[in-house]
């Protein structure tokens, strides 16, 4: 199995797709936000000090902490 990949690790322009979450109060948060498994997400934009990251779900650009970010597992 190759290593995973968090959102917080992405570049701005990457796409990849929600695998699962480290933790579960974060995932209720952003489940409840349409960030599911099998979803594709993109790294919009990264402040200048890396902190908060800004993705594309959906129709919808969620801003959250580089703490909630290194939550969602990836698959690339």
């Amino acid at each position: 199995m190759p290593p995973q990949k968090t959102i917080a690790e992405l570049k701005i322009g990457e796409k990849a797709v929600i695998h699962s979450f480290t933790d579960r109060t974060i995932a209720l948060k952003l489940l409840e936000m349409g960030c599911l498994a099998d979803t594709e997400i993109e790294m919009k934009h990264i402040a200048p000090f890396g902190d908060p990251v800004c993705i594309q779900v959906l129709d919808c650009q969620l801003s959250m902490r580089k703490s909630e970010a290194s939550a969602v597992i990836l698959k690339m």
